[in-house]
């Protein structure tokens, strides 16, 4: 079953309204398109009422029958201004790294509806217990913005103490890593290209 989150994003995309619109302008009933897919009538229609998500599999053998490549069903019909509004409750708080008892940190990703985005935004919350992050690397550049408690961040060797107010830019190509310092909490905004 999917999270309330996770099916507003997948009916935002109105796959099933992309299929039934195909289904129609080719002239064709459920069952003919069932006949071309090897899907049931009753599956096709779940999919195109959005009752039910096709998988990637089952949606290229949709696409296939129309001519259609995948991204037909996740482009905009139109283009409009690029506008992404992401709630507090419907963050996904994800530890880094994944499945460790004790992660280095936990993030919440602030801009994951926006398509084709240029930077990419978390917050992210570094606990009590939290081991320093390991070393690694991603894009060209990444901004930090410590929101409360203090952070270490150690860039290529070299280190810079963080409090609650401090920002720091910095090349993240290079390998760097943080870890909290003192007795509380730390939460910083992160933002990276």
């Amino acid at each position: 079953m999917l999270s309330d989150t996770l099916s507003n994003e997948l009916q935002r995309y109105a796959i099933g309204p992309r299929i039934k619109a195909l289904r129609l302008r080719k002239k064709l009933g459920l069952v003919q398109l069932a006949g071309h897919t090897g899907l049931s009538p009753a599956m096709l229609s779940k999919i195109e009422r959005g009752q039910m998500f096709p998988t990637l599999p089952t949606l290229l053998r949709i696409a296939m029958v129309f001519g259609v490549g995948l991204d037909h069903f996740f482009k905009a019909d139109k283009e409009e201004p690029l506008i992404a509004i992401v709630r507090k409750h419907e963050r996904l708080k994800l530890p880094s790294p994944p499945g460790e008892k004790h992660p280095a940190f936990f993030f919440e990703s602030l801009d994951y509806p926006a398509s084709d985005r240029r930077m990419e935004a978390f917050y992210a919350e570094f606990p009590t217990d939290s081991p320093p992050s390991e070393p690694h690397r991603h894009g060209n550049a990444e901004f930090l913005y410590v929101l409360t408690g203090r952070l270490i961040i150690d860039v290529d060797g070299r280190e810079a103490t963080l409090d609650a107010g401090d920002a720091v830019y910095f090349d993240s190509s290079v390998p760097h890593s943080y870890r909290r310092d003192g007795e509380e909490i730390s939460t910083a905004l992160v933002v990276t290209s």
